[in-house]
């Protein structure tokens, strides 16, 4: 099998730990095979980037496996070609492939060039992509939130979402505070109404007509002991 790259080096991740195989010629032109492994602080994968510039390696792979490829990519992609393999292609290759080989496997099938890497744009494309997927995270929760919120109101009777297109707006918030501090007077808590939601007062008060009380002692799981009946005694 043709050799495509003469010094690669394939990396088994772990949280703790990487399992390095560098494959490089040797002086007499035998085949050096070496297998060492690091630790996942910077200083440990500096030590990682220096053992492999030390015997010229121009090609690292590594799988990409959850998110602790990450800070290697980010040290080790300005002093090598890095390929970042999906673990679905490396099974598909034809070999033996076991959890103590994981680097050596790796490093032989970049060595023939039978690893296709994944696509990784750079890294301030990395930055934002990250950014985005987080905002868009706290949007999917906060919109969780608010349908939890217009759920607990329709278990009460409050019809609120009914008549206000945002219940968690300055007016309906004004509102809810109102009503967890225990005030039940419907033509009230319309009042509370601002802008143009005010020409609907009739109808947030019908709206807010519903059937809330504050929760009693009984209620909390501290007194959850005292207020169950202990079961019947069965009688022989």
């Amino acid at each position: 099998m043709d050799v495509v790259n003469d010094r690669c080096c394939g990396l088994d991740l772990h949280k703790r730990t990487v399992v390095a195989c560098r494959i490089v010629p040797g002086p007499d032109g035998t085949l050096e095979k070496v297998i060492r492994t690091f630790g996942t602080m910077t200083a440990d994968l500096l030590d990682l980037a220096d053992w492999l510039g030390a015997a010229g390696v121009t090609h690292v792979a590594m799988e990409s496996t959850g998110v602790y490829w990450k800070p290697i990519y980010n040290l080790l992609e300005e002093q090598f070609i890095l390929l970042l393999v999906n673990a679905q292609h490396i099974k598909a290759v034809p070999g033996r492939k076991t959890d103590v080989r994981d680097c050596a496997w790796l490093a032989d099938l970049l060595r023939h060039g039978l690893v296709r890497p994944s696509f990784v744009p750079a890294r301030p494309q990395r930055e934002l992509r990250e950014l985005v997927r987080y905002r868009t995270a706290l949007l999917q929760e906060r919109s969780a939130e608010v349908n939890r919120l217009q759920k607990t109101l329709e278990g009460a009777n409050l019809k609120l979402a009914v008549v206000a297109s945002d219940v968690v707006g300055a007016a309906g918030r004004a509102m809810r505070t109102q009503i967890i501090a225990g005030a039940t007077d419907a033509a009230a808590l319309a009042e509370l109404a601002r802008g143009r939601m005010r020409t609907k007062r009739p109808d947030l008060q019908r709206a807010l007509t519903g059937r809330t009380a504050p929760p009693t002692a009984s209620c909390w799981p501290g007194n959850w002991s005292t207020s169950r009946r202990s079961p019947p005694s069965s009688s022989r």
